[in-house]
């Protein structure tokens, strides 16, 4: 097969499990914790880097931000070999006593974004893999973490979350809100591959604080290393795949 435009890999290139966070950034983040890493390709949003973990072979992929640039990757990686994705992210809790650095893995995810609806009708469930969401959860239990398992959102427009929204999702029980996990799992489920998604809160929108927002520049002590507490959660699911 033809290297693949976007991700400019081929065939042989990557490993059958990868984690896929958006930010390219967290991809080193990500290697860092692992046992040796290589990098395989760069371009535009999409880092490229193979890695081991305690003797199993993944490859990491960032995809930048929103449901667009994440079905490019999931498209380009599920052609060259990759079977199982896991979504490593961050979240806008929707509930009230949710705080920042709790932990978020989905059962599902609203499609409040436009590509999985290219692909097929928002009738159609947005779900992780059994296998993918209970490695999650047992990986979050092996390193002591309590965690929210649930239904999340995932929305094209960051700046445009009016309360009307806000509040509609809070009556719904929908743990979090974030830009890529719906599309994700929908092309994995399509193609008849496996995905999940752990994220770390950090804001709440339903307290009013954004992602970011702290009045003394400083996050609260439950909240401190938060994503790097998600990496050694993901990496353990991918130990126990």
């Amino acid at each position: 097969m033809a290297k693949q435009p976007h991700l400019l890999i081929e065939e042989g290139d990557v490993h059958e499990i990868a984690i896929v966070p958006g930010d390219p950034g967290r991809v080193d983040r990500i290697a860092d914790l692992c046992d040796d890493s290589e990098l395989v390709a760069e371009n535009r949003e999409y880092r490229v880097v193979n890695a081991s973990y305690e003797g199993v072979d993944l490859t990491i992929c960032s995809t930048g931000i929103g449901c667009p640039s994440a079905a490019i990757a999931v498209e380009e990686l599920s052609r060259v070999g990759v079977e199982t994705f896991l979504r490593c992210g961050t979240c806008g809790a929707l509930q009230a006593d949710m705080e920042v650095g709790d932990m978020v893995v989905a059962t599902g995810a609203a499609k409040e974004e436009g590509t999985s609806k290219r692909y097929e009708s928002a009738n159609y469930p947005a779900v992780p893999d059994y296998e993918a969401l209970s490695a999650l959860v047992d990986g979050a239990e092996a390193n002591d973490e309590d965690v929210h398992v649930g239904p999340i959102v995932s929305d094209d427009a960051f700046y445009n979350e009016s309360d009307k929204y806000v509040d509609d999702w809070n009556d719904a029980n929908l743990l979090a809100i974030e830009m890529e996990a719906a599309t994700v799992f929908s092309l994995a489920r399509r193609k008849g591959l496996a995905a999940g998604a752990i994220c770390t809160v950090d804001g709440n929108l339903v307290a009013g604080s954004q992602k970011g927002a702290d009045s003394d520049g400083e996050l609260p002590e439950k909240a401190k290393n938060n994503v790097e507490r998600a990496i050694r959660i993901t990496l353990n699911a991918v130990t126990a795949l």
